[in-house]
């Protein structure tokens, strides 16, 4: 069985991973498939850190000197792996408008009282 100090650094790899694919999931949506293939890896990385958390746990080991917060890390990165798939393209979910969209709004207004 592995040590706790190599489980400890496996989940923050696989945690690092998941940030990672957090930040360039914005880039990656511009072509489905590349969003598709960017989640998948935040899933299957978030899914490896839980795992190796529960590892961790139950050696007995901890995350950055705390044995408390092994659990809770393992069940945030099961939501994050969770809500990873979740696709919302296209979702307007604030129910207000962006400033892209008040801009443009803004300038038809203009043309058509110019008019």
């Amino acid at each position: 069985m592995l040590d706790t100090a190599s489980l400890e650094t496996m989940s923050q790899l696989s945690c690092g991973l998941s940030i990672l694919g957090f930040m360039f999931i914005a880039s990656a949506s511009r072509s489905e498939k590349l969003e598709s293939v960017v989640q998948w890896i935040v899933v299957v990385s978030s899914i490896c850190a839980a795992v190796f958390l529960i590892l961790l746990w139950n050696a007995g080991g901890g995350m950055w000197g705390s044995k408390a917060m092994v659990r809770p890390l393992a069940v945030l990165s099961i939501l994050i792996a969770i809500a990873a798939r979740l696709n919302l393209k296209g979702a307007q979910i604030s129910q207000g408008l962006n400033p892209h969209q008040l801009m443009k709004e803004n300038r038809l207004n203009d043309i058509s009282e110019s008019e």
